[in-house]
C-alpha cells in the first residue's frame, strides 16, 4: 500500500515534542515529517537496535511501517510500544489491532479492537464485536463465492485503482514511464503516479499496459479515474495541482482533489477541478452511478463521520453540480470509507477498516433501495478480502468479471492489481399456490415477491398448474417474503431465505376459503390448517399453543350446534405399538376433556387414539425417515360426524 497510502485520505498529526536521542534520531524525525518514511525506517532501527526505548520512538518506527502498508512489520514495533506503556493515544490500539490482524493474531487484535472503541466511546462498534464473535467465520462462509488470480500486467511498483473504459481498464502505477524527468516520492521512494491503460482479454487477463494520457499527467499523482460511458468525459484525483500550479493546505500538505476533464480531437481538453474541492481537505475516488447523475467520491471534509467517509454530488443537466451529501452512518464510520464504486444494479461497494474484518482495508457492499437508502453493509469476504488493505474493487455485472488493489503476501509489487471470478450462485423461488383443504391448484392467484425490507420486486400469475417461478432479482442468502392472492381466498404471505449455493427454493402456498363449507366428514383440522394438538413429550396435558387452534374448532361448534365431531389422535411409529395407541388414546381424551370443559356438550363428541396404525406415508418400524416425514403422521382430525 505504499503509494496508495498517500491516497487514502488519512494524514499523520505528528508531535513536535521529539524525544533526546540525539541527532540521528533528530535526523530521522526531520525526515517523518516530511513523510520520508523509507529513511526514516532505517534510521528509527538503528536506534532501537542499540537498545534506546521510548514511546515516541516506537510509535513513529510502528508508524513508519503501518502507513507504508507493513503491517507485520508494523505489529513489531507496536508490541514494544504497549509492553513500554498503554498510555498512547487511542488511534494507537487501532493501528496495533490491524497490524495483529496481519500477522493472525484475531484474538489479540479483537482485544486491542475493543480497548479502541472504549477509549472512543464507539458504543456501535463495542456492541458489533460483542455480537458477532464468530465474525471471521461468516466472513469466511463463503470463500467460494470468488476467484481470484494476479491480472497479468502488475510490476514491481503500485499497481492500483483500475476502472472499466469499453475493453480497456485504465489504472494507477508508479512504474518507470518514459518521462526522463519522472519525479520519485520521499515517502517511499517510488515514481508518482500516472494513469495506464491495460486490454482485457476474453478470460478477464490484462495485457499491453501503455501510458493512457500525456494531456491526464503530472508531476504528482493522477489515479482512480471513472469515465462516462459516451468516453468523452473523465473525472479523476491528482493532487492539488493544475495548471502549474501546486496548491496547499493551511498545513503546508498537497491534499488530494478530483477533477474533470473532456475528449477533444482525441486529447483531453479543459482539466478543471470541480467545485466543492478544497485546499484544506481532500476530495478523491470518484465514481459514476449508472445514469451518470450522481458522481460518488471519498473525502475527510469537515463534518463527516470518520477519517474520510463516502459522499455523493448530483451531476445538473447543465453539468453544474449539487451540494455534496454525506452517505451517513448506515455506510460510514468513525474510521476510513474509501475507494467507492456502484453497479448498474445499484450496489454500492467500498472500502474501509472502520467494521469487522480480516484486517487493514476489506471491501464491503450494500444494495441501494429505491428511496436511496441503503441495505446492511456486508463484507464480501475472502479470498477477496486478506489480512492486508484490499480496495479498489470494480466489476462487470454481464461477465462477472472483475478486478481489486491488494497488498497482500505474495504479490509482485507493494499493490497489485488482481482480476476475480465472480462464481455466480443463482436462486429461483418457485411453488404452487393451492387450496388449503382440497389442495387444488388454484391458477391465476397473483404472486408477489418482496425484499427484506418489502420493497416490492415482481409480481405475477400462477399458471394453469397454479405453480409459479421468480428468476429476475433472486439472489443467494438473502431473505425475501412471497404473498398470495385471490378474492375467494384469504391473503397469505411466507418468508424465505435462500441458501448460500445455486438452486431452487420451494414456496409453496396453501390458501384458506375466505368462506368455508362444511359438511358431514370435513376435517376441521385440515379447514384451520391444524397439523397436530401440540402436548409436551410423553404427556397429555393441553398446551397453551394447542388452546389456541382448540379454540377454533370449539368456535365452530358454537355456530353449529347440532354439530358432531369425532376426534382423532395419532402418532409416528417411534415407540412400541401398544405405548403409541395408549399414549394418543390419552392425548385424543384429554382434547375431549378440554373442549367439554369449555362448553361443549359431551353427547356431541367423540375420542380415539389410533396411535401408529394410520401412517399417512412409509414411515413404519425400521423404515429409516427424515424428521419432517415423521411429523406429517403425528397428527390431529376433527372429523364432523353430522350436522342435524
Amino acid at each position: 500500500m505504499k503509494v496508495k497510502a498517500i491516497l487514502l485520505l488519512t494524514f499523520l498529526s505528528i508531535s513536535s515534542a521529539y524525544s533526546q536521542l540525539g541527532l540521528t534520531q533528530a535526523k530521522a524525525d526531520r525526515k517523518y515529517d516530511k513523510y520520508a518514511y523509507i529513511d526514516a525506517i532505517e534510521i528509527y532501527e538503528k536506534v532501537a537496535e542499540k537498545g534506546h526505548k521510548s514511546v515516541d520512538l516506537f510509535e513513529k518506527l510502528g508508524n513508519s511501517y503501518y502507513f507504508n502498508g507493513e503491517y507485520d512489520k508494523a505489529e513489531r514495533w507496536y508490541s514494544e510500544l504497549f509492553a513500554l506503556s498503554e498510555d498512547v493515544p487511542s488511534e494507537y490500539y487501532f493501528r496495533y489491532a490491524q497490524s495483529l490482524k496481519a500477522v493472525g493474531k484475531y484474538d489479540k487484535a479483537d482485544e486491542y479492537m475493543k480497548k479502541f472503541y472504549q477509549k472512543t466511546n464507539d458504543t456501535q462498534g463495542l456492541q458489533d464485536l460483542q455480537e458477532h464473535k464468530e465474525y471471521l467465520e461468516q466472513i469466511r462462509k463463503g470463500s467460494d463465492r470468488y476467484s481470484v488470480e494476479d491480472s497479468g500486467i502488475n510490476t514491481e511498483y503500485s499497481d492500483y485503482g483500475s476502472v472499466f473504459k469499453d475493453s480497456d481498464l485504465i489504472f494507477a502505477s508508479a512504474r518507470k514511464s518514459k518521462d526522463v524527468f519522472q519525479k520519485k516520492h520521499t515517502w517511499n521512494d517510488q515514481y508518482f503516479t500516472n494513469l495506464y491503460v491495460a486490454k482485457v482479454g476474453d478470460d478477464g487477463k490484462l495485457s499491453d499496459a501503455k501510458e493512457f494520457s500525456k494531456e491526464l499527467d503530472s508531476k504528482f499523482h493522477e489515479s482512480t479515474p471513472v469515465f462516462t460511458k459516451d468516453g468523452n468525459t473523465v473525472y479523476f484525483t491528482r493532487n492539488n495541482y493544475n495548471d502549474g500550479k501546486k496548491g496547499k493546505s493551511d498545513d503546508k500538505i498537497m491534499k488530494l482533489k478530483v477533477y474533470k476533464a473532456t475528449l477533444k480531437d482525441g486529447k483531453w481538453e479543459d482539466i478543471t477541478e470541480l467545485p466543492f474541492n478544497s485546499d484544506n481537505y481532500s476530495v478523491a475516488h470518484p465514481a459514476l452511478s449508472a445514469d451518470e447523475k450522481t458522481l460518488y467520491f471519498s473525502s475527510d471534509m469537515p463534518g463527516g463521520y470518520g477519517l474520510s467517509d463516502i459522499y455523493k454530488v448530483a451531476i445538473n443537466e447543465n453539468g453544474t453540480f449539487g451540494t455534496p451529501e454525506n452517505l451517513g452512518e448506515k455506510i460510514n464510520t468513525n474510521l476510513r470509507e474509501t475507494f467507492p464504486f456502484i453497479t448498474d444494479k445499484n450496489e454500492l461497494y467500498f472500502s474501509t477498516d472502520g467494521r469487522l474484518g480480516v484486517g487493514g482495508l476489506d471491501v464491503f457492499s450494500s444494495k441501494m433501495n429505491k428511496d436511496n437508502s441503503f441495505t446492511v453493509v456486508k463484507n464480501v469476504g475472502v479470498p477477496v478480502n486478506s489480512p492486508k488493505d484490499d480496495f479498489a474493487y470494480v466489476v462487470n455485472t454481464k461477465t462477472h468479471i472483475g478486478y481489486f488493489t491488494s497488498n497482500r503476501d505474495g504479490g509482485v509489487g507493494s499493490d497489485d492489481i488482481y482480476k476475480f471470478k465472480e462464481n455466480v450462485c443463482e436462486q429461483v423461488i418457485k411453488g404452487v399456490i393451492t387450496d388449503q383443504v382440497s389442495s387444488q391448484p388454484l391458477p391465476g392467484a397473483k404472486v408477489s415477491l418482496f425484499d427484506a425490507n418489502m420493497e416490492l420486486i415482481k409480481s405475477l400469475e400462477a399458471d394453469s398448474k397454479g405453480e409459479f417461478i421468480f428468476e429476475d432479482g433472486v439472489e443467494c442468502d438473502k431473505k425475501y417474503y412471497v404473498r398470495a392472492e385471490n378474492q375467494d381466498y384469504e391473503t397469505k404471505e411466507i418468508n424465505v431465505i435462500t441458501p448460500l449455493k445455486s438452486g431452487e427454493t420451494r414456496a409453496d402456498i396453501a390458501l384458506q376459503k375466505k368462506v368455508m363449507p362444511v359438511d358431514v366428514g370435513t376435517d376441521l383440522a385440515k379447514v384451520f390448517d391444524i397439523s397436530i394438538i401440540y402436548f409436551d413429550l410423553d404427556k397429555w396435558n393441553i398446551r397453551p399453543d394447542a388452546a389456541v387452534d382448540l379454540e377454533k374448532i370449539i368456535a365452530v361448534m358454537n355456530k353449529f350446534p347440532n354439530m358432531k365431531v369425532d376426534i382423532r389422535s395419532h402418532t409416528d411409529s417411534r415407540q412400541t405399538h401398544k405405548y403409541n395407541e395408549r399414549l394418543s388414546d390419552r392425548r385424543a381424551k384429554s382434547t375431549l376433556e378440554y373442549m367439554v370443559k369449555n362448553g361443549i356438550s359431551r353427547s356431541r363428541l367423540s375420542a380415539r387414539g389410533y396411535g401408529e396404525t394410520q401412517l399417512v406415508n412409509g414411515c413404519s418400524d425400521g423404515i429409516p425417515c427424515s424428521e419432517a416425514d415423521h411429523q406429517k403422521n403425528r397428527r390431529s382430525e376433527f372429523i364432523v360426524l353430522s350436522m342435524d
